[in-house]
């Protein structure tokens, strides 16, 4: 059970919070249908009782008078609720004339970062983007470097190790500030306290960042980095190392392109990448020395590696320090997940089968090169914009707000009303689905069971947990997988009154069994009822630890794990690189060519440096992108949405603290207040993501009071990592005057 009966009509819920990758156990009662104080559960076997601000709020979510219950259809500029079938015919006429008119081609899909955190739409969001020619998803503006090179390294693009904070002694933390994030793709919770505790028996914790964050403030160590120069910074640590003398420990062996990478680290010595990363070499040395000496060093790069000018290089060379200093594959170490459940992302498609081929296409207007799938979300913009044949003339959003999260962003707004077809899966008219025709709605987090499929794979402990819904949906209600489905089947060219979801949904069930060995006419008959439901059982069967549908007895069901209402915990990882690692020799590619050919284009900016002003982004605890703005707790207070400048580049600009600034870029200008603090590294601004929330049309009371504005209307869209397309967001040279008169 998930529910202990408390004092008359009050009843105690435990359950997994679903809106960030801490995945935390929660409690909280409920009275009359009303939830009271959330809390952390400290029954939770995974969580122990950590809640961070986010967590506290899901009563809040649900509660949302805000929050879209009801299918709506927009005529003209009027916005109404309908009925799912009314909704489901309107969106029949849409599809259907963009097919008619123009094909396929001219459809496609904008898929948003909380499509991971769902219990449907991270299982069927396949529905949608299966008939389409490509799509376009947050991934490229969040972390598309890491799936390149954990392809090329590891043979799969989702199989990211993670640092095993909670037994190492020495912790490097590069691009990320766990403070305020929580720790993305480290599968951990509590981060600040492992690293009070690494700190405790005796080890240390290194922090890499050009804002001295909390998480640095907290540190043994903090180096400010000029933006951009990581993956310099990181070929001069690997330099030492193997001047030191590479240890690849138990890994010798498994490892292919080991004299590759020491040649092509040559020329990378601390003394030639002091000037341009802003690290002194004697402190690159230094810092090169302790990891080699180290007994076990965990090595984590995130974001602010990713959405940078080399973030393919840098996130790569994250795996390949931990791997030649032998800090990889061993308890304290860089680490390999085992979770419970092998994601849907783990099948053959996202495997390394071949020789990796990139840019067996490219977008129509900018000629960018396709990258497992995708090209750069900027292009969305101009492939709606631009007349021609394989013009985007129709889009399914699914949990995204692009208008908030891609750069160069007032194009986009720009461009979607130009569309003949949009549709939208979300609980919310934000500036994005203002501009669609039908919004489909999703439930609230507590109207939907919550079983993790991805995040809890890159986590160094094997924990499931299920967490049932907590209210009912309202009668009537479509679920989000039965939404995807529809959708799908008519961008197939389905008639809507012929769809049958129940059979389409058991065909993709059992092409999904065949995809693992299973013979699909004996395993249907097992369940009464489909949807994700029947597919989390099947994951947990067919994983590492399930009971292979009677072949393993003592194996996991979906049945054991909610028979353990605080959730069940295998243990901590262990090493498993050698069955891990589907590479086509099943060895780690430490030098993968198409990475190391980026080495001459970062010698030439090496070499001619820029030396102006440049802006990253920041998140904070309270916030997650570009959502739960409109939940009062988490915005009230001081103003977030600030540029903040180090004094001597204030006094250089002219500006001081308060004062609003004017922040320019090549492709637009932006105003925003002004904090001045010495936390930042000279010749470099910050400014947070996932703000603006002041554009006409939409519905978000609380987050139009807290507008703030969007860094991303200065962004340039062209501005792309060249080897994943990923956006570079951190690092944009930009110029900051004052404003005059400021009304």
């Amino acid at each position: 059970m998930n529910m202990t009966e408390s004092d008359g009509d009050t009843f105690v819920h435990r359950r997994s919070c679903s809106l960030c990758e801490c995945v935390c156990g929660v409690t909280f009662p409920v009275t009359n249908g009303k939830v009271g104080t959330i809390r952390g559960d400290r029954e939770d076997v995974w969580s122990k009782g950590f809640i961070c601000p986010k967590g506290t709020t899901l009563g809040a979510l649900h509660d949302d008078p805000d929050r879209i219950r009801t299918p709506m259809i927009r005529d003209g500029e009027i916005w109404r609720e309908a009925t799912w079938d009314e909704a489901f015919k309107r969106s029949e006429e849409l599809i259907g004339g963009v097919l008619a008119a123009h094909g396929v081609k001219a459809i496609t899909s904008f898929i948003g970062n909380p499509t991971g955190h769902s219990f449907s739409l991270g299982r069927y969001a396949a529905m949608v983007t299966k008939p389409l020619p490509y799509i376009y998803s947050a991934g490229t503006v969040d972390q598309w470097p890491k799936n390149v090179s954990a392809l090329l390294m590891f043979g799969n693009m989702w199989l990211f190790p993670a640092p095993d904070i909670s037994r190492t002694d020495y912790f490097l933390c590069m691009g990320g500030n766990p403070h305020a994030s929580g720790g993305s793709l480290i599968g951990s919770v509590d981060v600040l306290t492992h690293m009070e505790e690494i700190r405790a028996r005796g080890g240390k914790v290194v922090v890499v960042d050009p804002r001295r964050t909390r998480t640095a403030e907290l540190a043994d160590e903090w180096i400010p980095i000029q933006p951009g120069t990581d993956a310099a910074w990181l070929l001069a640590l690997v330099h030492v190392v193997f001047e030191r003398g590479a240890n690849l420990g138990h890994l010798d062996g498994m490892v292919d392109g080991l004299d590759e990478m020491r040649a092509a680290c040559a020329d990378f010595t601390p003394e030639s990448v002091a000037a341009f990363t802003r690290i002194p070499a004697e402190v690159t040395r230094r810092i090169a020395a302790e990891i080699s000496a180290a007994d076990a060093a965990s090595i984590y790069g995130r974001i602010g590696l990713c959405n940078q000018e080399f973030g393919t290089l840098a996130s790569a060379m994250i795996d390949v320090l931990a791997i030649s200093a032998g800090h990889f594959d061993r308890p304290g170490t860089r680490m390999f997940g085992n979770p419970v459940v092998h994601p849907l992302a783990y099948l053959m498609n996202t495997k390394l089968t071949g020789e990796p081929v990139f840019g067996q296409w490219k977008s129509r207007v900018r000629g960018a090169p396709e990258v497992l799938g995708q090209v750069p979300a900027s292009c969305l913009a101009e492939e709606i914009a631009t007349p021609g044949d394989g013009q985007i003339r129709g889009l399914i959003t699914i949990a995204g707000n692009p208008v908030i999260s891609v750069p160069e962003s007032d194009a986009l707004d720009a461009a979607l009303p130009m569309l003949d077809c949009m549709i939208s899966i979300d609980n919310y008219l934000n500036e994005t689905t203002r501009h669609a025709h039908v919004i489909f709605p999703g439930p609230s987090p507590l109207e939907t069971p919550h079983f993790d499929e991805l995040l809890r794979a890159w986590a160094t402990r094997t924990v499931a947990r299920y967490s049932p819904a907590l209210f009912p949906r309202p009668e009537g209600t479509r679920e989000e997988w039965e939404v995807l489905i529809i959708l799908g089947a008519m961008l197939q060219g389905a008639p809507y009154e012929y769809i049958d979801v129940a059979a389409i949904d058991d065909m993709y069930f059992s092409g999904l069994c065949v995809a693992t060995g299973l013979d699909a006419a004996e395993i249907l008959p097992l369940y009464d009822n489909g949807g994700p439901e029947r597919l989390a059982d099947w994951s947990v069967r067919v994983g590492n630890f399930g009971d292979r549908y009677g072949a393993n007895p003592d194996g996991l069901t979906l049945a054991k794990i909610k028979a353990a209402p605080n959730g069940i915990d295998l243990g901590a990882a262990t090493s498993r690189a050698a069955e891990a690692v589907v590479t086509a020799n099943g060895k780690i590619q430490l030098a993968p060519t198409y990475i190391l050919d980026d080495l001459p284009r970062l010698k030439q900016r090496i070499e001619n440096p820029d030396n102006g002003l440049v802006l990253v982004s920041r998140r904070h605890m309270r916030s997650k992108n570009s959502w739960m703005h409109n939940i009062k707790v988490l915005v009230k207070g001081k103003d977030r949405c600030t540029l903040i400048i180090h004094p001597d580049d204030a006094l250089r600009a002219g500006v001081a603290d308060g004062d609003h600034a004017t922040v320019t870029s090549e492709v637009g200008s932006i105003e925003v207040p002004v904090e001045v603090s010495d936390e930042m590294l000279p010749g470099v601004v910050c400014l947070p993501h996932g703000w603006g929330h002041d554009k006409v049309g939409t519905r978000l009371s609380v987050a139009r009071e807290h507008a703030g504005v969007n860094n991303n209307r200065i962004a340039p869209g062209r501005l792309v990592d060249p080897l994943s397309g990923n956006a570079i967001v951190n690092g944009i040279p930009v110029e900051v005057t004052p404003v005059l008169v400021h009304a």
